[in-house]
């Protein structure tokens, strides 16, 4: 198939630091790539892809130091660019939320949209009832319950490169928290866990500018402990090494997660999950073989005492079974193959496209 992907331009692809959806995107187009596919992706100057690349900005926007920039004409400029190709591809995959459908609507059979965020926003309802044509694609089935309506072509878990992360059977005795500090992540949950076991804690994570305050006056005063060190941002090639050597992610969320690609990335390096029941986890966290789901503190620090009972390697089995990017790939690759069928306007069908 003759196939475009078409991401937001926040981070590169992969990103190069934190990122979550630019990093799903670099996995799943070159798993398509080397299933045998022709794949374009529209990104920036700084992607790294085994696909054709489609260069529509110098460099992904966050990390760029100019002191002014326009997100929303960079992405006009893309789906200009996306929109002035289309006749080249059999589908066009786009990553970009709802902001491309004004201008594909005649050609929206020819599409898939998968959403990446929270959809429980007061506006979006109203946007997904006024342009129903397209096929969209839900990264878990929770992620949907805002939106029961609208027209869901299938649910596509999150897959990454199996080859990114090395199995480690024996960890070095911390616990990790990894991803991004914010109040709905909690790291502060993460910290009081364990300060109650006594067992030391790393946070590899980044402080966006809307978090600082929140950092600052509960975060910060919690590090000043010698069972607690903070990191800061980590890419890629330190994952497997900071996963890989933790008893256990801690994954303390508040939050409807959609689905928490941290989860996935700690269980192909063998550490579990113990994760708070919110949002996505229980799609993602098998309880009692890839981790445990808990409640509250009270469980989590129960959690850890039994991670005795699970077994690094077959955490990573799980994982080259459900989540690794080719895994992905082959389960959009049966969306795309029925793609005209879920176009239609009408009585959006529900298929997921769910393995193991």
């Amino acid at each position: 198939m003759k196939i475009a992907q078409v991401p937001p331009l926040y981070e590169a692809v992969p990103p190069r630091l934190y990122g979550g959806t630019e990093r799903v995107v670099a996995h799943l187009t070159d798993a398509l790539v080397d299933l045998g596919h022709q794949v374009t992706l529209f990104a920036s100057g700084d992607a790294r892809t085994r696909a054709e690349l489609v260069v529509v900005r110098d460099q992904a926007i966050r990390l760029d130091p100019a002191p002014l920039k326009s997100d929303l004409a960079a992405h006009m400029a893309m789906l200009h660019e996306v929109r002035r190709q289309a006749h080249r591809f059999d589908v066009i995959h786009f990553h970009t939320d709802m902001i491309h459908f004004p201008m594909f609507t005649d050609i929206a059979g020819r599409t898939l949209t998968t959403l990446h965020g929270r959809l429980d926003l007061k506006d979006l309802a109203g946007v997904y009832r006024r342009w129903p044509q397209y096929p969209l694609v839900s990264i878990s089935d929770d992620q949907r319950r805002p939106l029961p309506f609208a027209n869901w072509a299938g649910t596509v878990l999150h897959g990454v490169a199996a080859e990114t992360y090395a199995l480690r059977e024996t960890p070095d005795g911390y616990l990790a928290f990894l991803g991004r500090i914010s109040p709905e992540k909690g790291p502060e949950r993460a910290i009081a866990i364990a300060k109650r076991l006594g067992r030391p804690l790393k946070i590899a994570a980044k402080v966006d500018n809307a978090d600082v305050e929140y950092f600052r006056a509960v975060v910060e005063p919690l590090l000043d402990d010698p069972l607690i060190e903070f990191i800061g941002e980590i890419g890629d090639h330190q994952k497997s090494d900071f996963l890989g050597g933790a008893e256990a992610l801690l994954f303390p969320i508040a939050w409807p997660e959609p689905f928490g690609l941290v989860m996935i990335e700690a269980m192909a390096c063998g550490t579990p999950v113990i994760a708070y029941d919110c949002g996505s986890v229980r799609e993602v966290v098998e309880d009692g073989l890839t981790g445990f789901i808990v409640k509250d503190e009270d469980g989590a620090v129960d959690a850890v005492r039994r991670l005795g009972t699970l077994k690094r390697r077959r955490v990573r089995e799980r994982f080259d079974t459900r989540f690794s990017a080719v895994a992905m790939a082959e389960r959009y690759l049966r969306l795309y193959e029925n793609i005209e069928e879920t176009s239609a306007p009408t009585t959006p069908r529900l298929a997921l496209a769910q393995t193991g």
